[in-house]
C-alpha cells in the first residue's frame, strides 16, 4: 500500500511538473542560434549582433553555437532534427538553404524540413577585377573579356561565384576559366596581386581592398544600388542587364515549430532590425537590411522558393559541384 501510494504521488508530481511545463509561456528558456560556419566569418559575426539585439524583445537570451563542416550542411542538418519547440534555430543563407541543395547530397529537405521566421538582410556580391586590368567600367571590361576569349580567369571559390561567372558568361557573350580555390580569404589575396583576372565576393570582403585602391570594383550584382555600397554601380546600370546575385541571411526553424514560438522570434526580429544603429552597423559589413514585407515568416517562405526555382535548374544544368 505503502509503495502503491509513493508511487502514485510521484505520478501526480510528474503530471503537474508536465502541466507546468506545458503552461509555461515561450520562451521559458534560451534559444540556441546555430551558426553553420567557424567563428570569425561574417555569419558568425551577423549571428552574434542580431542574438545581442533580439534578446531584450524577446527576454531570453540567444546563445550562439558554431557547427561548420560541408558548406554549412552539418549545422544546418542539427536544425533538421531538432525537437520543433521554437528552441533551436540556424542562421540560413544563399549557400547553406540554396546552393548547397544543388550541389550536395543532403539528409533534409531545404523545403520542407524548415520553417521560416524571417529575412535579415540582403548581401550585395561585387564583381572585382585585379588593378591593372585595362579597363575603368563595365562596358570596358566587356570588350576586354571579348578580346581575351576564354584566357580570362575567374575565382571559383564558392558555388555562388561559379554560378556568378556562368551568368556573366551568358550576359556578355564571353568565356572566362574557373581557378578553383578553397575560400575567398586566398582569392582575394591572388587578385590584390594580380595572380587571377576577376573575383565575386561578397561587398564586405572586397570593400577594404577596392578603398585602399588595391582592386578595382566594375559592378555591384543586386538588382538595385544597395545602401551598404552605393558608390558601386549595378551591372544593369553598366550596360550588362541581368547579371544578378545576391547573398542574403534569414532565421529557419524546424518544420513544426508551433506557431507561438515563430511569431514570437519575429518580433524580436524586426524591431531589433528597425534601429538605426543596427542598420548602420550591418552597412560596415556590406549588407543591406531586406524590406519589411521580406521580414515576415510569409516573406521569407516565398522568398526562399523563388530563389530555390530559380538557382537549382540553372545550377544542375552547368553540372556545379562542391568544392
Amino acid at each position: 500500500m505503502v509503495k502503491m501510494r509513493a508511487a502514485a504521488l510521484a505520478c501526480g508530481a510528474a503530471l503537474v511538473a508536465c502541466t507546468f511545463a506545458v503552461a509555461q509561456p515561450y520562451p521559458s528558456r534560451p534559444v540556441t542560434l546555430i551558426s553553420p560556419f567557424p567563428p570569425g566569418g561574417s555569419t558568425d559575426v551577423v549571428a552574434r549582433i542580431m542574438a545581442e539585439r533580439m534578446r531584450p524583445f524577446l527576454g531570453q537570451s540567444i546563445v550562439v553555437e558554431n557547427v561548420g563542416g560541408a558548406g554549412g550542411s552539418i549545422g544546418v542538418g542539427r536544425v533538421a532534427r531538432a525537437a520543433p519547440d521554437g528552441y533551436t534555430i540556424d542562421l540560413g543563407q544563399w549557400d547553406t538553404h540554396v546552393g548547397n541543395g544543388a550541389v550536395y547530397n543532403l539528409p533534409y529537405d531545404l523545403q520542407k524540413d524548415f520553417a521560416p521566421i524571417g529575412l535579415l538582410t540582403l548581401n550585395p556580391q561585387l564583381l572585382l577585377a585585379r588593378k591593372t586590368i585595362p579597363a575603368e567600367n563595365m562596358k570596358d571590361l566587356v570588350v576586354w573579356l571579348r578580346a581575351n576569349l576564354g584566357n580570362v580567369t575567374l575565382a571559383n571559390q564558392t558555388a555562388a561565384a561559379q554560378v556568378a561567372g556562368i551568368l556573366l558568361q551568358q550576359a556578355t557573350d564571353t568565356k572566362v576559366m574557373f581557378v578553383p580555390y578553397r575560400g575567398g580569404g586566398p582569392a582575394m589575396q591572388d587578385l590584390v596581386a594580380g595572380r587571377i583576372d576577376l573575383l565575386v565576393i561578397q561587398a564586405a570582403a572586397g570593400l577594404p581592398h577596392v578603398n585602399a585602391g588595391t582592386i578595382k570594383a566594375f559592378a555591384n550584382l543586386s538588382p538595385s544600388r544597395s545602401f551598404a555600397v552605393p558608390g558601386i554601380p549595378t551591372a544593369d546600370e553598366g550596360g550588362v542587364a541581368g547579371l544578378h546575385i545576391a547573398g542574403w541571411f534569414g532565421f529557419f526553424a524546424p518544420r513544426n515549430t508551433p506557431a507561438e514560438a515563430i511569431n514570437r522570434l519575429n518580433a524580436a526580429m524586426v524591431p531589433a532590425l528597425a534601429d538605426p544603429s543596427l542598420k548602420t552597423r550591418l552597412s560596415e559589413l556590406g549588407l543591406d537590411i531586406a524590406s519589411r514585407e521580406l521580414q515576415t515568416p510569409e516573406g521569407l517562405a516565398a522568398f526562399h522558393k523563388a530563389e530555390i526555382e530559380k538557382w537549382w535548374p540553372l545550377m544542375r544544368a552547368a553540372g556545379i559541384k562542391a568544392q
